[in-house]
């Protein structure tokens, strides 16, 4: 089944709604030429059509994040090499080297689908924990930097994907000043203002280190929560930047 293997043996609430019809109809001919052979790839529907979100399974969010980079790289009306290269390699260290020419296939047939955003975002907010919305976010953001190139066509759908997927003004900024660095990216990582005191700081710290933790999405295996560690190493990276600049 090629392609296909992967994603049949872990699909949950991407089986159905928006993101259920794009695959289905990447997936449709497949299905046929697979019957031809006396073979089938018939995914189960979960009782009800969805899933609550703590059973959120690894498919759901690999399948969501393909669809979402879809979104990103059409953006800008070009497909660039850059950017497939990026998505290789947290494909990689995602879902293990063996599932990349697959995931990478399957990209390029969601490209050619067409994806409507607000319906998408909204079946993954219905489904998935919020730390595991806030990873997808993290993950969107480099691959808008991947080319060297910031287009703000890019960047202004992945905004619109994390308000649609109901992630805060706060946890937007955060993200973002991640990728995009100013003199004021260590104080938004950790959402405060420069203004903020010593003990402000350091609370804000604590409580974003919780938040950003690799724990969280550690339900969804070893290499996302391998992957998850880039962020939670931005918020302790935000928080040393600010007591040097104090001399804490």
């Amino acid at each position: 089944m090629g392609r296909l293997g992967w994603i049949g043996a872990g699909l949950g609430f991407v089986l159905s709604g928006p993101i259920g019809a794009i695959i289905g109809g990447v997936i449709g001919s497949a299905i046929d030429n697979s019957s031809k052979k006396g073979t089938s790839f018939r995914p189960q529907m979960p009782p009800g059509g969805q899933r609550q979100q703590s059973n959120t399974v690894r498919g759901d969010f690999s399948v969501s994040l393909l669809v979402l980079i879809a979104a990103v790289m059409k953006a800008d009306g070009k497909v660039v090499k850059s950017e497939l290269d990026y998505v290789k390699v947290q494909l990689g260290r995602m879902m293990g080297q063996q599932t990349v020419p697959q995931s990478l296939q399957l990209l390029r047939d969601i490209l050619k689908q067409n994806i409507p955003l607000p319906q998408v975002c909204k079946q993954i907010s219905a489904n998935m924990a919020y730390s595991y919305r806030l990873e997808l976010l993290h993950l969107l953001f480099g691959v808008s930097q991947s080319d060297g190139y910031v287009d703000e066509r890019e960047v202004k759908v992945i905004e619109e994907i994390a308000f649609y997927m109901d992630i805060t003004r706060e946890d937007i900024s955060s993200i973002k000043a991640m990728f995009f660095k100013d003199a004021k990216s260590a104080y938004k990582i950790l959402e405060i203002e420069p203004s903020a005191t010593d003990d402000e700081v350091k609370k804000a710290y604590r409580k974003m280190a919780v938040k950003y933790h690799p724990d969280k999405v550690s339900h969804l295996g070893d290499e996302l929560e391998a992957q998850a560690k880039d962020k939670f190493q931005e918020v302790q990276k935000a928080y040393e930047d600010i007591k040097k600049e104090r001399g804490l």
